[in-house]
């Protein structure tokens, strides 16, 4: 699996000139653009107290990994279906590919935001620190349950993969990444829903775990929830994948 991904992060990059190099490039250039729109254009701040692009950046680095793998993930068998028709290949494991190929970009994005944090607020290692392994961990496998479904789903159903696209820009709005919904500026109601958003649950873990003063077990609803939906996906995915994967050529 390492190797297929480092392989295709090369022959993706092999026609540009800088090749390897936008790997990281991208990420910082995303940054740069929101540092000038909402950083210095609208000068927000949160009802935290937090900086506003210091609490932007953290929650939209785990999103912007989040929607390129789960973007990635929904046509990774379909763009593979070559390799599927030609070698006996596990293509459970195809998903899983797009996932760590897009690693670099997270970590590349997460140090740079965390430079921003510290020089723009002060930002500085707390033991509450430590539960961003635990909420790294659920994004992995959050990323891995809901790719497998998607990929099997595109297969089968080929307008899915628009509609999902569609969907994840909703989500962009709707996930906390540039608002912050838990404030009493949001109706209550319309906060607890989104609130259920696996989405906006690792988002907001990774900047509970940077700013806040508690921990994860301390919302115990929402961590149910989440991992609920996780085997939810994992599950059905599962199924459909190991039932429809002798046809996927076929159907394709």
């Amino acid at each position: 699996m390492f190797r297929i991904s480092k392989y295709q992060d090369m022959s993706d990059y092999q026609s540009h000139y800088l090749g390897l190099v936008w790997e990281y490039l991208y990420p910082l250039i995303q940054i740069g653009i929101y540092w000038l729109v909402f950083g210095i254009g609208l000068k927000k701040g949160t009802s935290t107290g937090v900086d506003y692009l210091t609490w932007m950046v953290i929650g939209i680095t785990p999103w912007f990994y989040m929607n390129s793998v789960t973007n990635q993930a929904s046509k990774s068998i379909y763009q593979q279906v070559g390799m599927v028709s030609k070698m006996k290949f596990p293509v459970s494991v195809l998903p899983t590919i797009k996932l760590i190929s897009n690693l670099s970009s997270f970590w590349t994005m997460l140090a740079f935001s965390i430079v921003i944090a510290y020089f723009r607020g002060g930002l500085m290692p707390t033991i509450y620190w430590l539960q961003w392994f635990y909420y790294f961990f659920a994004m992995i496998m959050w990323l891995v349950a809901f790719g497998i479904f998607n990929s099997t789903i595109t297969v089968l159903i080929r307008d899915y993969r628009i509609f999902l696209q569609s969907v994840m820009r909703v989500l962009f709005y709707m996930s906390g990444v540039l608002f912050n919904f838990e404030t009493n500026a949001f109706p209550a109601p319309f906060a607890r829903i989104l609130q259920l958003n696996p989405f906006f649950y690792v988002i907001s873990g990774f900047r509970d775990s940077m700013f806040s003063q508690y921990w994860f077990w301390q919302r115990p609803i929402l961590t149910i929830v989440f991992w609920l939906m996780v085997l939810f996906f994992l599950l059905v995915g599962s199924h459909l994948h190991y039932k429809f994967r002798a046809r996927f050529v076929d159907l394709i």
